[in-house]
């Protein structure tokens, strides 16, 4: 697979005039052609610094970065106009103009800022807000336009400038999850569909680890380290970069999960999705439940109800978790704590 982006020894930071601040040293990294790759790490690790040094908005402090086999500072402005096109995170306060007329603009790194877009030009400008299934937003002002909808907007303003590679910062930033999912999901078939190297920061840790073909994990310690979400989850250095107090990393299903202080346990007999919400359901209420679990409070699921037996009382039937939980609640005792 073809590398669009290698770095080398890469130090990045600010040059100051009596000592350069250091944000991150020593990265050897690529980014292949063709690949959605999402890089990751916590706030003030220095993600925004890596993004704008590798577009070049940025000085580096010593290292390499090389964009398709040549160095980068061996490319004019317009050149990497032309290689790399950026989607920054910042909010658009734009007025009098449609969104169509914002996605030319990407085509002015061939026609020049204030150039025409001649026919050819504006049949690309279709086909990207055709690729974003946009069509019915080409007419609209850019300011009605929704959060979602000016972030689709922008990308399409970066397929415009048709270059191989985009960087977007923060995508998802200021999105609602659904929102948050199609961005994500829309990305990666665009670096399927057109073959480029799609390279973002993220917060969304837990979309990351279900889309991304790449990520890249900054670290104070252990710098810049990549891999597949799944070779990463499985060398558990997924559980060390992100680990907290009360959240670890679950190897079997590829995703954080909260670390619950269980204050006691009972027997939970059933199967499928209403036996695991259930034992989610009372886990978050520190209550450990599974069917190996030998107490005098259990709960039976059933195919319309969940019966509880408290003892040896009749059993109580509730058709809900709420009731459920309310139920078990009331009727714990110090017999079947841990």
């Amino acid at each position: 697979m073809d590398k669009s982006i290698e770095v080398n020894s890469l130090t990045i930071g600010y040059f100051g005039k009596k000592k350069n601040k250091i944000v991150a040293e020593n990265i050897h990294a690529s980014i292949n052609q063709g690949e959605l790759t999402c890089l990751l790490g916590t706030n003030g690790i220095g993600k925004s610094t890596l993004l704008r040094t590798l577009s070049a908005f940025q000085p580096k402090l010593t290292g390499d970065i090389y964009i398709q086999g040549k160095k980068i500072e061996e490319y004019s402005t317009h050149q990497l106009a032309q290689l790399i096109s950026v989607v920054l995170t910042d909010r658009l306060d734009v007025r009098n103009m449609t969104a169509e007329e914002l996605i030319g603009l990407g085509r002015s790194p061939y026609t020049g800022f204030w150039g025409t877009l001649d026919d050819e030009n504006n049949q690309i400008v279709k086909q990207a807000i055709s690729m974003i299934h946009i069509e019915e937003l080409s007419n609209r002002m850019v300011h009605t336009l929704s959060d979602g909808e000016r972030q689709k907007v922008m990308i399409a303003k970066a397929l415009a400038q048709d270059t191989p590679i985009i960087f977007l910062d923060e995508p998802t930033a200021f999105l609602d999850f659904p929102s948050k999912v199609e961005i994500m999901q829309l990305l990666h078939q665009l670096s399927r569909e057109t073959n480029k190297t799609i390279f973002l920061s993220t917060h969304d840790l837990e979309l990351a680890l279900q889309i991304a073909d790449k990520l890249w994990v900054m670290d104070k310690a252990y710098g810049v380290t990549i891999g597949t979400p799944e070779d990463l989850s499985l060398s558990g250095k997924l559980n060390t970069f992100f680990g907290r107090k009360g959240v670890s990393f679950d190897t079997e299903t590829g995703l954080f999960r909260v670390n619950n202080e269980y204050t006691h346990q009972i027997k939970l007999n059933g199967e499928g999705s209403r036996y695991t919400m259930t034992q989610k359901a009372l886990a978050r209420n520190n209550i450990l439940a599974n069917n190996q679990i030998e107490s005098s409070c259990r709960i039976e699921i059933n195919d319309e109800l969940y019966l509880i037996y408290i003892g040896d009382n009749t059993p109580i039937h509730v058709s809900n978790i709420e009731e459920l939980l309310f139920i078990v609640k009331e009727n714990l005792k110090p017999s079947v704590s841990l």
